[in-house]
Order: C-alpha cells, then structure tokens, then sequence
C-alpha cells in the first residue's frame, strides 16, 4: 500500500526532483535559499560524472572519484531531502510522483513543482537483444561490467591453447564512432600496447585487434572536419581499425556481423561494446502519454521553450529526455543549464514572480574528445585545438566539473601516474565470474531485465543491483 512521506518540514512550497544527475543536481542548487521544500529522488544514491565512465571500465580511475554521494553533494542545503526509490509512476492531476524503497515499500511523493530530470540509456536499433554481448556505459555497474569483460579477456586469451581463440578473445569491438566511442578505443589501445605486454607469458598483448565502427561516414560526428581527420588519422596511428559507413546487422558471443562498403563480413571478437546510441527514459514515455504529446523516435519528451510540458507550467523535464525546438545535443551542459534555469525559475515563482520567462537559451562552450594519453581535440567557440594542447585543456575541463576537492585531487593524481609510469592503471580489479560469464554458455541462466527495452542477461552472483530477497523494478525508472 502506498503512503505519503513525511519529512516535518514546514508545510512549504514542494518541489520533487527525479533524478539526481546533472540536470536533477544543478536545479537542486539554483534553488538553495528559497523558500521551498525539496525532494530529489534516485535510484542509486550517488552523483555520477559519465563522462569519465570510461576510465572506470579501462581501470585508470576508481569509481569514488566520479561518483560522489548525492547526500553529500547536497549535504550545506537544509531545503534538500535525498531519497533512495525508483520512480514507477506519475500522477499530473493528482501532482503525486509513485516511488518504490529498496526494500519494496511504495512511496507517494505530493509536489507543487515537480522536475524530472530521468536521463537515457542505450539504443539498440530494434536488437534489444544485442544488450547481451554489446554492454554500454550509463551506470558505474556497466563500467565494472565492462572493465571485467576487457580485461578478463585477456586473462581468457592466457589460458587458451589455439591461436585463433587467442586472437578471438584479443579482438575488440566498439560500436559507435562519437566521444564515448573514441575515447574507449583510444583506450584499449593504451591498454594492449603500453600497460599489459610486461605483464603476461602466454599472449602478446600487443597483437590485440581493436576496431572501431560507425554507420556514419567519419568519426565525432558533430565535430569540425579538421578534427575528424586529425581524430581518425590518430587513432590509425595508435594500432586501430577505424571503419566508417559500416553498421553492425547481427552478433553473438563470439562475433560480429558489419556490412559496410566491402559488403558484409562476419569479425570473430569476445568482447563488444556498444557506444552507438541512446534512448530516453521510459518517464518520457510516461509523460507524453500523461500530457497528450508523442516523443519523438529516440524517445524523448517535447518540451515547451522553458522547459516545462505543454499545457503543464507545474511540471518540468531537463537533459537527456527531452528534445527542444532547436534540437540541442545530448551533452551534460545542456542537462546542467536547463536545471539551473529551471531551479531559478522556479525560485523566482516561490517569491511571487508570476511573469512569463525568457525561453531557455543554451550556450555552448565548445566540444572536447581524448583519442589517448597525451592527445585530445576540442572546438571552443570556433578555435579548433589538437594534441598536447588539446588534451591539458580536456583534462582542466573534466576536472573543474568534477564535484569535491577530494576528487579533483585524486583523479589528476591517477592522471598523472597513468602518464608518468608507462601508462599506469592502478584500478584493475576484476573476479573469475565476472570476467566473461557467458564463456561457457551465453544461455544459461538468462532472465529478463528489470528495464523493458534491455533484454539484459542477469545473473545473481555478478550482478550488483540484485541482491537476495530483492522486488521487481517498477517498469519506469528514473
């Protein structure tokens, strides 16, 4: 049975924030000192930075760093409450947001302004079922995922007796030739050729295949041309099989299936990772329905120019899920401005501001991608920057945005080691079962996940987010 959750505060304006990323995060702070009530919920209790997800899954940083806890990013604002729940439900005309405890308890949540701030997660295409051998980055459960699948990769190659398994194991896929997709390559090739050759007696690491693949027709798509080129001509001088105008039609857990301008060619390869697409979250969905609106093929939410849903000034929606009228990328300075602006918004309307606001105005502050150590490009308002240069400016940005003092610190310190001492990785660990679970029999113990558009194999003794005696996932999630 749901209950209401009472938190004796004064009986104030109530805002509910679902979603404590950076869009959630950012309206939560534009909202310190005014006069409401705050309640942000989330399904994990930490702030994740995803654009360094990469460095969980290649080991050069621990997941601490990235990943601060939401209470104690939120920790100097006592209008701010934090809760653990997966949000399954929302009710526009009753103004109540259903939410459901780790321990299965459902929670109604009332608001007076709610903000959701849900995010997305990977895009399959229609072939949910490549979820199983192609993984993504979203969580920090999926970069240890990966890290596991990467490096136990190799510990699978050291104990294979043929050379083609060897091989097969060694071959690594990434689908998707934009950020994520690049910095991941850039990094497994770091991996193969400079941190593990010393390290093992059976295999020579430095015989790995790493390809990238994209249908499109160069690598960062939404870059300059002078930085696709310099991207490209990069990453084939790091050892990379760069393979444009080339889509993935079918895989399994030995191979991949690409048709590009060759024809179609089957690639034996272990280890897949699918950095090709997003799609919104299912709350997007939730709200259009709710709101008499369609998303759009991706899955997200149309929104009005102040973010807030047509005909709904109470309810807002930021970041990943929604789709403006000027089309904005799926970046975190757009989830991060929106939140502030509608953190500001709704500040000013707490003080008796009834006025109509200027539409939400996004201003880019340019675009950033690593190819490796020591190389990076960026466009910051038209001035196109490469190499050394490139990459000091990346690594100033990245950490500025990182939350915490303690983590700034950290995470230059394991930069710097990683450049230092022959491309150090001191965040390696990985167990024999997470290594490559399906080695044996991809089918085996197969269940359905919790997210309807993942068709994701779990299994109890790898996976962190199911623990025994756990409840079923409300369908929605933030």
């Amino acid at each position: 049975m749901s209950r209401p959750v009472h938190d004796g505060r004064q009986d104030r304006h109530k805002v509910v924030i679902v979603g404590g990323g950076f869009g959630g995060v950012q309206a939560a702070k534009a909202l310190k000192g005014a006069d409401v009530d705050i309640t942000i919920v989330d399904r994990t209790n930490h702030h994740l930075f995803q654009p360094l997800l990469y460095q969980v899954a290649t080991g050069i940083l621990s997941p601490g760093l990235i990943a601060p806890a939401l209470r104690r990013v939120l920790k100097k604002q006592p209008n701010v409450r934090t809760l653990l729940a997966e949000v399954g439900d929302i009710d526009l005309d009753a103004k109540i947001v259903r939410a459901a405890a780790p321990d299965g308890r459902h929670i109604d949540l009332p608001y007076d302004t709610l903000v959701v701030a849900a995010g997305a997660t990977h895009a399959y295409f229609g072939h949910p079922e490549w979820a199983e051998y192609a993984p993504g980055m979203k969580t920090i459960e999926d970069a240890r995922l990966l890290r596991s699948r990467i490096l136990g990769a190799y510990e699978l190659a050291e104990v294979a007796d043929d050379p083609a398994e060897q091989q097969a194991w060694m071959t690594f896929v990434v689908v998707g030739a934009g950020p994520t997709g690049v910095e991941l390559a850039g990094q497994l090739s770091e991996l193969a050729r400079y941190v593990l050759p010393r390290e093992y007696r059976a295999i020579d690491t430095r015989r790995a295949r790493i390809i990238l693949l994209d249908a499109a027709p160069a690598v960062l798509p939404p870059f300059a041309k002078k930085l696709q080129r310099y991207t490209k001509k990069t990453l084939e001088a790091k050892g990379i099989e760069v393979r444009l105008n080339t889509m993935a039609t079918d895989m399994d857990a030995d191979s991949i299936t690409v048709k590009g301008p060759n024809g179609e060619e089957r690639i034996t390869a272990r280890t897949k990772v699918w950095a090709a697409g997003v799609q919104a979250s299912p709350l997007a969905e939730l709200l259009a329905k709710a709101s008499g609106t369609e998303v759009d093929r991706a899955g997200r939410l149309p929104v009005d120019p102040d973010c807030s849903l047509p005909g709904r000034n109470d309810v807002f929606a930021v970041g990943d899920m929604v789709s403006t009228i000027d089309r904005l990328p799926g970046v975190a300075q757009v989830a991060m401005q929106q939140g502030t602006y509608v953190g500001k918004l709704i500040a000013a309307r707490a003080k008796g501001d009834d006025t109509t606001p200027a539409p939400f105005r996004y201003f880019d502050k340019g675009s950033m991608a690593t190819i490796g150590a020591r190389e990076a490009v960026a466009d910051v308002r038209g001035v196109k920057i490469t190499g050394w240069l490139g990459y000091l400016m990346w690594c100033y940005v990245h950490v500025a945005f990182l939350i915490g003092w303690g983590n700034r610190l950290g995470t230059l310190f394991n930069w710097v080691r990683s450049l230092r001492y022959a491309r150090h990785r001191g965040h390696r660990l990985i167990s024999v079962t997470a290594s490559y679970e399906r080695s044996l029999d991809s089918r085996a113990g197969a269940v359905d996940s919790a997210h309807p558009h993942e068709n994701v194999e779990h299994r109890p003794e790898i996976d962190p987010n199911t623990t025994s005696g756990s409840v079923p996932r409300p369908a929605a999630s933030a």
